[in-house]
């Protein structure tokens, strides 16, 4: 049951935390990239990436996956299994996806999933 973060997806989220740090629009305490599963779209569950200051150690579970800290909450860990995280930037789209094999069907904008 493990995530993947590319590291070119590891290298853009860096990227955002040091530029907003630098520039003043995010804390300079030490942040962690949070995925999530949230209701949702017209499938019923959305992802969502978050950059978070805060851990639950009791509902939250921490991994190291490219130089960066990601935290992943129990109950939305169940439904990422093998959730692969990537960062694409080209002509025609640019930002995070996520390819979650769990994922029975999405939607057809691709924004929200159903199990």
């Amino acid at each position: 049951m493990a995530i993947v973060l590319t590291e070119k997806a590891a290298t853009k989220v860096k990227e955002i935390i040091k530029d907003g740090q630098a520039s003043g629009q995010l804390p300079t305490e030490k942040l962690y990239l949070r995925l999530r599963v949230v209701g949702g779209g017209c499938s019923g569950f959305q992802h969502r990436l978050d950059l978070d200051p805060d851990v639950k150690e009791k509902r939250d579970e921490v991994f190291e996956l490219n130089g960066v800290q990601v935290v992943v909450d129990k109950t939305s860990l169940l439904y990422m299994a093998d959730a692969h995280v990537d960062y694409h930037d080209e002509l025609h789209r640019s930002g995070f996806s996520i390819t979650n094999p769990s994922a029975k069907s999405t939607c057809g904008c691709g924004s929200s999933f159903s199990m």
